[in-house]
């Protein structure tokens, strides 16, 4: 059953939409962008290094990276083309 655009739904619903994961303890900001940016990047393994990310680096350069890997077709490993286009934009931010 589809529901209307202007039909509310339940709170149950919405957070059965969420996978929440009762031993993981997000009390920041940066850690809740950086636990989506591992699901994004099916990268869940290593979502401590998307967290350290998020805390240490501009987001700018993150959200950069992200849309970069978003629009790309046909991606063996997304979190590869991610960390090599954080590189390159370190880079370029260096240079200026």
């Amino acid at each position: 059953m589809k529901r209307k655009a202007s039909e509310f739904q339940s709170l149950k619903e919405i957070l059965g939409s969420y996978d929440l994961d009762r031993k993981k303890y997000i009390t920041r900001e940066f850690q809740d962008y950086g636990l989506k940016l591992a699901q994004e990047l099916g990268d869940e393994k290593h979502k401590s290094l998307y967290i350290k990310l998020a805390k240490t680096l501009a987001r700018k350069i993150l959200e950069e990276a992200r849309i970069f890997v978003k629009d790309a077709h046909q991606v063996k490993n997304k979190a590869r083309l991610f960390m090599w286009k954080v590189k390159m934009l370190k880079n370029e931010k260096k240079k200026t």
